[in-house]
């Protein structure tokens, strides 16, 4: 991975932070999307972050809650609402990415999705975004060559 790249894959690590915890803001609070980039925009590890990234992730899946929703909802063993709000707001901007980003490879969603739920939500809350988002790309996504 050459330089650039290494530091778009690390803007983007930050952006999808940074959505994560104003989508649960959002989801726990009924926040508005226009209070929440006015709040995160103006935070010190938005300098880390790619802003554009984080405002398309933030804007997708608040726009895209009910289409999001029925795409987790077969997936999911419980009603998305008994979810843990850190793993929902995780599984809503992963599939978001899944649907809408083409772009990124499928294993740097997951990995990352992974990654924040092992860091943010509950004990076993990383195996269960894991489990739900390798269903969730088998179904939105073409496999990709390896």
């Amino acid at each position: 991975m050459d330089d650039s790249a290494h530091r778009q894959h690390r803007e983007h690590h930050w952006a999808r932070r940074l959505a994560l915890q104003a989508l649960y803001q959002w989801d726990v609070s009924g926040s508005e999307t226009s209070e929440l980039l006015e709040q995160f925009l103006r935070t010190k590890d938005m300098e880390r972050a790619d802003a554009d990234y984080f405002e398309f992730l933030l804007r997708g899946v608040v726009e895209s809650e009910s289409e999001l929703t029925e795409k987790l909802i077969p997936l999911l063993d419980r009603s998305i609402e008994r979810l843990d709000p850190v793993e929902r707001s995780i599984l809503r901007f992963a599939c978001f990415e899944l649907m809408h980003c083409p772009q990124v490879p499928t294993a740097v969603i997951l990995s990352e999705a992974v990654r924040l739920a092992a860091k943010f939500g509950t004990d076993k809350g990383s195996k269960y975004v894991n489990a739900v988002l390798d269903r969730a790309a088998h179904e939105l996504r073409q496999p990709e060559a390896a």
